[in-house]
C-alpha cells in the first residue's frame, strides 16, 4: 500500500531536483541533447559519453552531441 505522504514526498524531491538543474525549460534542453547525442553519428560508446556529457551540466551543451 503506496501512502500519500510518501507519494507528496517522493513528488517533492523531484520538483526539487528539477529546480535545481535550472527548472522545466533546462530539463527539455537536457532531454532533446541527449537525443541529439543517440543520434549521433559514431560507436554505442561514443553516444553514450555524449548523452552522459549531455546530463552532466545543465540545459544545452554545445558540446554535447558533436561525435
Amino acid at each position: 500500500m503506496v501512502r500519500l505522504s510518501s507519494l507528496k514526498k517522493l513528488g517533492d524531491k523531484a520538483k526539487e531536483q528539477v529546480d535545481k538543474r535550472g527548472g522545466t525549460d533546462a530539463l527539455k534542453e537536457d532531454l532533446k541533447e541527449v537525443g541529439d547525442a543517440v543520434k549521433s553519428k559514431g560507436s554505442v560508446k561514443d553516444k553514450a559519453k555524449g548523452a552522459a556529457a549531455a546530463v552532466k551540466k545543465p540545459g544545452r551543451n554545445e558540446d554535447a552531441g558533436a561525435k
